[in-house]
């Protein structure tokens, strides 16, 4: 008789800055989920981030499926904390700065182009 395993383990581990990512890769659980809801399959997500094995991807979908509730409020924070991230940077002056010296690049090279086509 064959006996069943009732336990797997679960690939997932919590990085120091609090990311959820999958085996021993910098693959995070919120890259997965995010193509996950998107439509894509596990196989389609294990193309796009050809370190994860199918069998994991499949052992992270069912626990997001298993504890949906709780997973989407790590999702939330994370998502909020990416958004206040974003606002701390671009409210940084150096920023600023940069983002205007490249447009002014942009803008001159986009004239360039145009007196070189004229």
């Amino acid at each position: 008789m064959h006996m069943l395993e009732t336990t797997q383990p679960l690939p997932l581990s919590v990085a120091p800055d609090g990311t959820i990512r999958i085996a021993e890769t910098r693959v995070s659980l919120d890259s997965v989920l995010h193509h996950y809801r998107q439509g894509a399959t596990a196989e389609e997500i294990t193309l796009k981030f050809p370190a994860l094995r199918l069998a994991d991807v499949h052992a992270c979908l069912a626990y997001y499926l298993n504890h949906q509730a709780e997973l989407d409020q790590y999702l939330a924070r994370q998502l909020q904390a990416a958004d206040e991230l974003q606002q701390r940077i671009s409210a940084e002056p150096a920023q600023q700065r940069g983002i205007s010296e490249m447009r002014e690049r942009i803008k001159a090279r986009a004239a360039e182009r145009e007196r070189k086509a004229s």
